[in-house]
């Protein structure tokens, strides 16, 4: 057998009612899988509250 892996699927929603921009979520995401020696491959894209697709985001 190979390596043992977790794939994530979901939404991530701050609790306090702001805004949680992709940016802020990657860079603290990130750091935590870095900080334990572990790596990610994949992606991610920012959704709106009905949890639709932000294509542009200002």
């Amino acid at each position: 057998m190979g390596a043992i892996r977790v794939q994530i699927e979901g939404s991530i929603y701050a609790n306090n009612s702001d805004d949680l921009t992709q940016e802020e979520f990657l860079d603290a995401f990130i750091e935590f899988v870095e900080n334990r020696g572990w790596s990610f491959g994949g992606g991610s894209f920012q959704i709106d509250e009905e949890g639709n697709h932000i294509d542009d985001i200002e």
